[in-house]
């Protein structure tokens, strides 16, 4: 696990110790899991779901609320119980987020709260979890300030994309696999930043490979749908190579298979790409380092766009970006003229970007 993504207020401590702690039945009796992302807020609860009690004392001991369905009041009344024949019990508040927490402040003063009340003095034969998903919980709120006094807080924050290739290495290597550079930024850009899809399609990647070895750009092809020549990279590659022929190749691939590439997913991340040819043209920091920190990818993709600032200047970068926003919107059929096809309009695209 990438320790640097992740905040544990109040503890001088990391995800490795927090999660040690766990294994050593090392309890807080409450708990608060936030942030915007959800992998770990997934992999800490589940954890302790599945392994604080032994199945015979899940039955009494174990409560799971969600947040829409549930008020303070319930959490509160599983909270105050006694386990029965066990030495914990575990309440778990899942998709916290949409519970009604209340309106406490600093300056709510005379306000009385059950639930802070409750969170001051906890039962310490009691852990209770919040997950809070999608969002960072309020940090002013008094509730907040006595789970992080009393319990522990753990964020989980958003990675960021050039983030996103060093966090698949790491985590290939836990599993005891090794996985290329070329091939790590490959799942980057297609996978995006959510975790939870990237450790899916990682899992499944694992499943076809040998222990031990090095996945390669090939089997992240093979295994993860992506074509090794007509995908939207190779298009973007081409283009900016101004390569006519294999862009009418791919674009030809695209117009056949509109499904495996939807139109959406192919102006998204042209659009994305060359908003990053943008910033690379205004970009003071030219490094390796400095360039790949400020387009948000890996190092490894960065002479990629030094070709691609060559090729397109300033000028007509804004005028690609302009092609791509008036192909979106003919596509969903704002100023469209006649009953043209998304392969129609993505070829007239192109040759406007490549002429």
């Amino acid at each position: 696990m990438l320790t640097h993504y992740f905040v544990i207020c109040g503890q001088n401590m990391n995800i490795h110790d927090l999660v040690k702690d766990l294994k050593s039945r090392k309890f807080k009796p409450v708990y608060l899991l936030h942030g915007e992302e959800s992998y770990y807020i997934d992999k800490i609860s589940d954890y302790i779901e599945d392994n604080v009690l032994s199945d015979a004392e899940k039955g009494f001991n174990q409560t799971i609320l969600y947040g829409k369905d549930t008020d303070i009041m319930t959490i509160l009344n599983s909270a105050k119980r006694f386990p029965m024949m066990s030495e914990f019990q575990v309440v778990l508040v899942k998709e916290a987020q949409e519970l009604k927490w209340g309106k406490d402040s600093e300056d709510d003063k005379k306000a009385v709260d059950p639930l802070l009340n409750y969170l001051e003095h906890p039962l310490q034969s009691t852990i209770l979890v919040f997950c809070y998903k999608h969002g960072k919980f309020d940090k002013r709120k008094k509730t907040y300030k006595a789970i992080d006094k009393k319990g522990l807080v753990f964020e989980s924050a958003q990675v960021y994309e050039n983030k996103i290739a060093s966090w698949i290495e790491d985590f290939v290597r836990e599993k005891n696999y090794r996985i290329n550079a070329r091939a790590a930024a490959l799942m980057a850009e297609y996978l995006g930043n959510d975790l939870s899809k990237i450790a899916n399609e990682l899992e499944k990647l694992m499943l076809n490979c040998v222990p031990g070895t090095e996945i390669n750009a090939e089997d992240v092809q093979d295994n993860i749908g992506i074509s090794k020549e007509y995908n939207v990279f190779e298009l973007q590659n081409a283009l900016v190579r101004r390569d006519v022929f294999k862009v009418n190749q791919i674009i030809q691939y695209f117009a056949s298979n509109p499904k495996a590439n939807p139109m959406p997913l192919v102006l998204g991340a042209l659009n994305t790409y060359f908003s990053k040819v943008l910033k690379f043209h205004y970009a003071k920091d030219r490094s390796q380092q400095g360039l790949a920190k400020e387009l948000g990818v890996s190092p490894y993709f960065v002479k990629d766009y030094e070709i691609a600032g060559r090729n397109f200047d300033k000028i007509k970068t804004f005028q690609v970006i302009s092609y791509l926003r008036d192909c979106d919107l003919r596509s969903k059929g704002v100023d469209a003229t006649g009953n043209t096809s998304d392969g129609e309009l993505l070829k007239e695209l192109v040759f406007k970007i490549i002429h």
